[in-house]
């Protein structure tokens, strides 16, 4: 644990950025007082009285004694509340009926309510196990909204003047500056709830009424990083294990943002890593830390990007690479040559189908007589909402229904659906399960491929004896999981109006 961590301050924020002083180290006597540039000697007395200890003085330089505040103040918002030990208060309209009415932060002597709201909405998201939380200000109101099972959900409803208190408390503790509000930011609070991990990455974008913030909410025991728990069926997960057990080529996951991608490669990695084995990745950003696996963060900033990252984990001599995103030609290009020189690639292409990956290298400029020897699986992927196991109900399909099932409009079928109740929030879903389309790449395919056939010809041939996205998810209906309404919504196809 760093020292920031032990420390507690007993200025309170709005004194400590406004007199320039902050408290360094309570432990010790005299208690180490760090001012910015030359302090003020009323301040230092009110400081005295505060602390009520001999005090020692520590000049600091303005940028460090604005990062050392940021610093101890950041992990005074996570820490200082007992919220962390499960005190938390559930009903998050009673906490906003606690703010100050100050429009400026740092007009607050007391900035305890702002915290604690922020505190328990993470809390509440953590606990609902929300993807993100959503801080949109707009003329009349703050809104905050919740990203439950891919959908968001408002919880709470603030009036307009609680903006910039609660983007500035937000910043502060993800270490942003909080008096730059015209561009975007991005950071990150790591924090305990108890004994739960949690990291939160947190993104800040001007809109008209103020800073819009989202934070991304990283819960560690949550994530299922092993491919058993995702809800794969067993013959595409035979088939995906098979595909990864060869020695090199290209391994592509596809799908929409929000889709699991990353989850799925977590997956994979976990199942590939072995002593034997020298991994190494390049992702924006690290989302979760894999032992043993060698993780590099993008930073554009400074060049480091897909394609540079890639060439220079290709010189640490890697088993396995595992790149987060291809996104350009480049990064395409870089990827085929390090599959073609032996080394097993595994990375995402944001496309609808697994057919449709192919077609999205070869308008990054990648030759198809490449793809054809170095492409040896795409598997496609959407998440759907698993019905609510104690209130969905059980129903004969309606003749709509049928037809969309592929089923005699005479034959019997019975669907589930969702109903709604205190456990799920009343929308009939709790939870998500995985949708898969995964094409192995034949010697038919190559061929195909080679020839720069129609994405149609490859679908045809590749799910021949495979699962569509759609046949996949109208399994998960058959089997209860969810429901009709929910494959449609989440597996968009372009024949959708001539099924219906």
């Amino acid at each position: 644990m760093s020292q920031a961590a032990v420390i507690s301050p007993r200025l309170t924020y709005a004194f400590a950025k406004e007199r320039g002083l902050v408290v360094l180290d309570a432990a010790v006597r005299p208690v180490v007082i760090g001012a910015r540039g030359a302090p003020n000697p009323w301040a230092l007395l009110e400081a005295r009285r505060i602390v009520d200890a001999p005090i020692t003085v520590d000049e600091m330089p303005l940028d460090a004694f604005e990062r050392r505040l940021s610093e101890i103040y950041a992990v005074a918002s996570i820490d200082a509340d007992a919220f962390l030990q499960g005190e938390v208060e559930s009903d998050l309209a009673s906490l906003a009926e606690g703010l100050p009415r100050t429009e400026d932060i740092l007009e607050a002597q007391d900035d305890a309510p702002v915290i604690k709201l922020i505190n328990a909405i993470i809390a509440e998201a953590v606990k609902l196990k929300a993807s993100d939380i959503h801080i949109e200000p707009y003329e009349t109101a703050l809104l905050v909204r919740l990203r439950i099972d891919g959908v968001l959900r408002e919880v709470l409803s603030l009036p307009a003047r609680m903006t910039p208190m609660l983007t500035s408390r937000v910043k502060v503790m993800a270490r942003l500056d909080i008096a730059e509000k015209r561009l975007p930011q991005d950071g990150r609070i790591s924090l305990a709830l108890g004994a739960k991990s949690v990291d939160v990455r947190v993104s800040t974008l001007p809109a008209r009424f103020g800073e819009r913030i989202v934070l991304r909410i990283l819960d560690k025991e949550e994530a299922r990083l092993d491919l058993d728990s995702l809800g794969m069926p067993q013959k595409t997960s035979r088939r995906f294990n098979k595909v990864l057990q060869r020695p090199n080529g290209i391994v592509l996951v596809t799908g929409p943002t929000g889709s699991g991608k990353t989850t799925t490669l977590y997956g994979a990695l976990n199942l590939l890593n072995e002593p034997s084995r020298n991994i190494l990745t390049v992702e924006d950003p690290v989302e979760y830390g894999i032992d043993g696996v060698g993780q590099t963060q993008l930073n554009p900033k400074v060049g480091m990007t897909f394609s540079s990252g890639l060439r220079a984990i290709l010189r640490q001599d890697p088993d396995i690479v595992m790149v987060g995103e291809i996104r350009d030609g480049e990064t395409a290009e870089i990827a085929i040559q390090a599959a073609l020189t032996g080394h097993l690639v595994l990375s995402t292409v944001h496309t609808n189908s697994a057919v449709g990956a192919m077609t999205r290298l070869r308008d990054m400029g990648v030759e198809p007589f490449l793809l054809s020897s170095t492409v040896v699986g795409v598997l496609a992927q959407r998440l759907v909402r698993r019905l609510c196991p104690s209130c969905k109900q059980i129903n004969e399909a309606t003749a709509t229904e049928k037809k969309i099932m592929g089923t005699d409009e005479n034959t019997p079928l019975f669907v589930h659906r969702p109903k709604g109740c205190g456990r799920c929030g009343q929308t009939g879903y709790e939870g998500r399960i995985g949708v898969y389309e995964l094409m192995v790449i034949n010697d038919e395919l190559k061929a195909l491929i080679h020839d720069n056939a129609s994405e149609q010809a490859l679908a045809d041939v590749a799910f021949r004896d495979a699962d569509t996205l759609m046949a996949c998810g109208f399994r998960h209906v058959h089997n209860g999981l969810t429901s009709i309404e929910e494959v449609m919504r989440v597996v968009r196809q372009e024949d959708e109006d001539a099924i219906l």
